[in-house]
Parts: structure tokens; C-alpha cells; sequence
């Protein structure tokens, strides 16, 4: 494979919206996902109140990647090799002690080593995207609850509960009939949430569809609220950027399903149609698979094998079935590499003299792409070492899955909209270093000198 990847050689370039050509407000838009959920466990099931309650301090838990085992309650962080690095039950955090009593060096039960494992089970879940993040400090206090309310409860049910919590605030009628709270609150004050795209990211976009390229939008986001994400960030003639749309994708499904098992449908007034034998021309369409609409970009560009690249923030719904499926290349939008540039800001405010800083500033939540005091970095992590020896630095389960299934990652769309489009992007591949493919700069973790990484 070449070492490098260009958007010019690519003839379809395919974008997911949410976090990725949308990019959130994530200080708002985490606790109200977090407040949406929690409203009905105490409303509609009878949970604790204080659940409402929320400190700055307690966003710390959240640290994408984490795995939640549904039956004991316990949260988990992984190696690439799928033995546990740390863990908390809820959200207190067990001592390495514990967790060598708990785990051992051998692989977690539910890991699989080929890294296709689902991303949700019956048995567990993996938080890997900002959607989720909020629900993983939910259910760790939810486990905090149960436990102190049932004198040490060891199994848990609660999941049904969260499920029931999700379907009630984002089930496909919940835009227009203004259920729950997440839906209602984007509608009454979008600009508090949602950044909108800046005039680079447009004008990059128009260039590529000047250039020749199809520009696909596949979301698993609904029609309605779709079209307010994209009226907002983009302006009210966004439909002229893409020549297909595509929304309740419900990926990964949309790239791992059957075209029998997950047909195209028509949209009428946002409301799904009958099913299509096949997609035959562009437009605006609801589910679908990839199937399907790889045999209609064949007819689009007039060659046998289109080359597509993919634009997502989710290793689980995007990145990891888009390549593994289809083989497209794939661009995964990695915003800690934004909370990095976060990171060197903190540093410099933190050598300010006091004076300068505001007199009244209380404590202000962590945002969620920095990396958590609690769970430490999202990419690395040390192992305890034997007596007398020193500890090691290992990567862990969702960094190995970065440069095995992605093209490149970047911290958002803005960061490469101001290069030519014939730019050449080193690719992640086996035979370059584990660091190549991040663009512009690898993680702060990843590229101290100081910082020796074993396999």
C-alpha cells in the first residue's frame, strides 16, 4: 500500500455529521445528554435524586474507551492486548492492587483479539464517541446508588433502564413531538450547543465538489433533526453540497448488513417510505447499506471500483466497519489531539501570576477530550513492573485501533481545510512508525522524547 493518501485521488469523499462535520459545544452539550438521561431514571424509574446533582469535579470519570461490564459494574480500561490497565467499580477507582486480584495479566473475558468485537453486547459496553460519554459517569453513579443502597450489591440490572432512558429522548418521533429534553433544548437555543462550520470547512467543501468529487452525508442521526444540525453549521443551502444524503443510517449496521437485511428507504415530510429494490440515483434517503450505494457510485463516477474515503468520530460506527466492510479509507476526527492543544494552553495559563487571573473563576469542569486525572491517557498507559523493576508504557486498546483502521486522524475538519487537496498525508500502515498517520501533530503523550513505548 502507498505510503501516502490524498484526497485528490479519491473520487467520493463521505463525511458523518455529528462530531465530525458538527462539532458540539461539548461543555454544554455533555451535561445536558447527561441531565436527559438522568431526568427520567429519577421521573419515570424511581431513581435517587441525587443523580441530578452534578460537580465539576466528577467529569473527570469521563475518558473515551472505556469498557462497562453490565454485569458486575465494573468500568474497565484495556491494553492492546485486552488485559485490563485500570478499573473502578461505579466510579470509585480499585487500587492496582485489586485490579491484578481482579484481572490478573490475562485477557478480559469478553475480549476479542482480531479488535473486531462489538462495541455493544448484552454482557458490556464500550463508550466511544461523545454521545456516549455523558451515560458512562450516569451508570457509574448509578452503580455508586445500587451498590449503597443494596449493603454491597454484586450484579446489576439497571441497563434496561438506561436503554428505556435513550429510546425516550432520541427515538426516531422524539424531534417532532418534542419528548424529553435533549431535542427540545437544541431547537430553543442551537447556538449554545452546536458550533457552526467555519467559512474554511465551506469553502473546502464546495472546493471538493468543484473538483468533481460525490459528497456523501451518512449519519444515524434523523432527517428532522439532521436538517436543523445542518441548516445551523452550514446555512440553509447546505442540500447543494451533497449529492447523497443519508440519514438513520444506524451504523454500523449500514456497512455490515445485507442490502436484503437493511434496504434504502424514500422520505416523505422527514416520515420513512417503502423500501427500494436498489439506489438507483442520487437524493435524500433514510437507512439503507453500503452495498446498495457502492453499485450506485459506480454508475455516478463511470468506474468499476470508486475510491471512497470516510470522514467519522466513532471507531465503532464508522472508522472500524467503513474499512473493515468496505474497505474505504478512512479519516478518523480525533478530538483529544484538539485536547492537547488545550493541554500546552492550561500549561502557559498555569505559569500566569494569580493577579491575572479572574478574582471570582470557581472551578470549571474538565473538558471531555482532555485526559482524565482518574483513568489517565486515552493513548498510553504504564504497567507495574516486577520488584525491582521499572514500570512499562504500553498502548492501549483504542489507540492500537486508531492506527490499525484508520487512514489518518486529525482533531477536526478545520485542521486540513486550508491544505491543497493533492496534499500528501502520511498513512498509518504497518510499516510506519505507530505515530505517522496523525496530522498535524501525534498526541503530546505519543511524541515526548522522554517517552519509550513497548509492544
Amino acid at each position: 500500500m502507498a505510503q501516502h493518501f490524498s484526497l485528490a485521488a479519491c473520487d467520493v469523499v463521505g463525511f458523518d455529521l455529528d462530531h465530525t462535520l458538527c462539532r458540539y459545544n461539548l461543555p454544554e452539550s455533555a451535561p445536558l445528554i447527561y441531565n436527559s438521561f438522568a431526568q427520567f431514571l429519577v421521573k419515570e424509574k424511581g431513581y435517587d435524586k441525587e443523580l441530578l446533582n452534578v460537580t465539576p469535579e466528577d467529569w473527570d470519570f469521563c475518558c473515551k474507551g472505556l469498557a462497562l461490564d453490565l454485569e458486575d459494574g465494573n468500568f474497565l480500561k484495556l491494553a492492546d492486548n485486552g488485559t485490563v490497565l485500570r478499573a473502578s467499580h461505579g466510579t470509585k477507582m480499585m487500587t492496582p492492587a485489586v485490579v491484578a486480584e481482579a484481572y490478573g495479566k490475562k485477557e478480559w473475558k469478553h475480549f476479542l483479539s482480531d479488535t473486531g468485537m462489538a462495541c455493544r453486547s448484552g454482557k458490556y459496553y464500550f463508550y466511544d464517541n461523545y454521545f456516549d460519554l455523558p451515560g458512562a459517569l450516569l451508570c457509574a453513579r448509578v452503580v455508586d446508588y445500587l451498590t449503597k443502597q443494596n449493603n454491597g450489591q454484586k450484579t446489576f440490572d439497571f441497563w434496561k433502564d438506561i436503554v428505556a432512558a435513550i429510546q425516550h429522548n432520541y427515538k426516531m418521533s422524539a424531534f417532532k413531538e418534542n419528548c424529553g429534553i435533549y431535542f427540545p433544548e437544541i431547537k430553543r437555543d442551537p447556538g449554545r450547543y452546536l458550533h457552526s462550520c467555519p467559512e474554511s470547512v465551506k469553502k473546502w467543501l464546495r472546493q471538493l465538489k468543484n473538483a468533481g468529487k460525490i459528497l456523501l452525508l451518512i449519519t444515524s442521526s434523523h432527517s428532522d433533526y439532521c436538517r436543523l444540525l445542518c441548516d445551523y453549521i452550514l446555512g440553509n443551502d447546505f442540500a447543494d453540497l451533497f449529492d447523497i444524503v443519508i440519514t438513520n443510517a444506524l451504523k454500523p449496521g449500514f456497512f455490515s448488513h445485507l442490502p436484503n437485511q437493511r434496504p434504502f428507504r424514500t422520505l416523505e415530510n422527514d416520515e420513512e417510505q417503502e423500501a427500494l429494490p436498489s439506489l438507483d440515483k442520487p437524493g435524500w434517503y433514510s437507512q439503507g447499506n453500503a452495498v446498495h450505494l457502492y453499485e450506485l457510485l459506480k454508475k455516478m463516477t463511470g468506474k468499476p471500483e470508486p475510491k471512497v474515503v470516510y470522514f467519522g468520530d466513532s471507531m465503532h460506527s464508522d472508522i472500524f466497519p467503513a474499512r473493515h466492510y468496505s474497505n474505504w479509507e478512512t479519516v478518523l476526527i480525533l478530538e483529544e489531539l484538539r485536547g492537547d492543544e488545550g493541554t500546552r494552553r492550561q500549561r502557559s495559563e498555569e505559569s500566569e501570576p494569580l493577579e491575572k487571573k479572574g478574582k471570582y473563576e470557581g472551578p470549571k469542569a474538565k473538558p471531555l477530550n482532555t485526559p482524565s486525572k482518574k483513568w489517565g491517557s486515552f493513548f498510553i498507559d504504564s504497567v507495574l513492573g516486577l520488584e525491582n523493576t521499572e514500570d512499562s508504557l504500553v498502548y492501549t486498546w483504542s489507540c492500537k485501533r486508531i492506527s490499525t483502521y484508520s487512514t489518518i486522524a486529525i482533531p477536526s475538519i478545520e485542521a486540513i481545510a486550508e491544505l491543497p487537496l493533492d496534499y500528501k498525508f502520511t498513512r498509518f500502515s504497518s510499516s510506519n512508525s505507530k505515530t505517522a498517520g496523525y496530522y498535524p501533530n501525534p498526541p503530546l503523550v505519543l511524541s515526548s522524547d522522554d517517552t519509550l513505548i513497548t509492544k
